[in-house]
């Protein structure tokens, strides 16, 4: 029996493209002390990941071709050396695009029985987590605050805009699409949302937030990023959470006009944060996002594609912002 794996092929220069990756049989894995094998049942794909190709995300480590290419998912456990967790346990991991992974046990979190897994791919996962820490800790929002978020309609973004509503927030979210506007409004309950492909963006931006904006999530940078900055109120808060417009590309915007200058005159807050820094606060954010899904306050989005072969076009086309919510690849069973 062979594991099957998507492996980088080549690191890219400019976009991203499918062929940049291939697919491979490799030996499968054995779980070795202390260690246990896992069956890949789920995995997300995230813009993040693109940062790690460019080796701009320090924490990913240099980018190398032939490496698997990494992501998390869930899976079920089909031997195990280790007695914390048993067979069939459902599990999260840094499992890569792949079949099977062999890990040790202190990287493997056991998901509780009566969770779906699929939510530790979104709100309960990195997306979620994400979402909850930017903007509680970092952007820490009052009641009656505006709140913005860029790229909200993707897997960080959608969540952002809920947690802030549940706060008793205005949110304001800027997207890519008047479809995906009305699908933010109409079914997650933001106030209003902005195109930022629109030729009027700036001034649409403007009247969509007449109050102007104490609390904004970027998960873009550039130029959002820079009409986000001469929106914000005096001791406003910028929790920067992701960077997408400078991930699939070599020549990213530059940085936006207006620092230090607009920090300073309006003693603004920007911040960035890595979501490894609040490891030990998971339980806790987990157990607060579960209660908002199980009680209808906050909603889940997801598209998905099945198979290992289909995750390279699916990584490009959420990075043309193909997606709406998490995007997901569930293996073949």
């Amino acid at each position: 029996m062979e594991n099957q794996q998507v492996l980088i092929d080549r690191l890219p220069t400019g976009k991203l493209r499918a062929e940049d990756y291939k697919l491979t049989d490799s030996p499968m894995p054995v779980a070795g002390p202390n260690q246990v094998l896992i069956k890949t049942l789920a995995f997300a794909i995230t813009a993040g990941t693109r940062a790690g190709l460019q080796g701009s995300a320090s924490y990913a480590g240099a980018p190398a071709a032939g490496r698997v290419m990494n992501g998390t998912g869930v899976g079920e456990v089909v031997a195990s050396n280790a007695p914390s967790v048993a067979v069939g346990d459902r599990v999260i991991a840094a499992t890569g695009w792949q079949q099977y992974v062999a890990m040790d046990v202190e990287h493997v979190t056991v998901i509780d029985p009566g969770h779906d897994p699929i939510h530790y791919l979104g709100p309960m996962g990195v997306n979620g987590l994400t979402a909850y820490f930017g903007l509680l800790d970092v952007g820490n929002p009052e009641p009656g605050n505006t709140v913005m978020v860029s790229a909200a309609a993707g897997s960080v973004g959608h969540m952002v805009g809920q947690m802030a509503k549940i706060h008793g927030c205005q949110v304001v979210g800027v997207c890519g699409s008047n479809d995906k506007g009305r699908l933010l409004v109409d079914r997650l309950g933001f106030d209003r949302t902005v195109n930022y492909k629109d030729a009027n963006y700036r001034q649409s931006l403007k009247e969509a937030t007449p109050d102007g904006v104490d609390v904004y999530c970027d998960n873009t940078g550039g130029m959002i990023l820079g009409s986000a900055l001469f929106r914000m109120n005096v001791g406003g808060r910028i929790a920067c959470c992701g960077v997408v417009s400078q991930y699939d590309t070599d020549t990213p915007e530059p940085g936006p006009k207006g620092v230090p200058g607009l920090l300073v005159n309006n003693r603004l807050t920007m911040r960035g944060f890595l979501l490894f820094d609040y490891a030990e606060h998971y339980a806790e954010a987990r157990n607060a996002i579960y209660g908002w899904l199980t009680s209808g306050q906050l909603t889940s989005l997801q598209d998905e594609v099945v198979g290992l072969a289909a995750a390279p076009e699916g990584f490009v086309d959420l990075l043309s912002g193909g997606n709406v919510g998490t995007r997901i690849v569930r293996l073949d069973q």
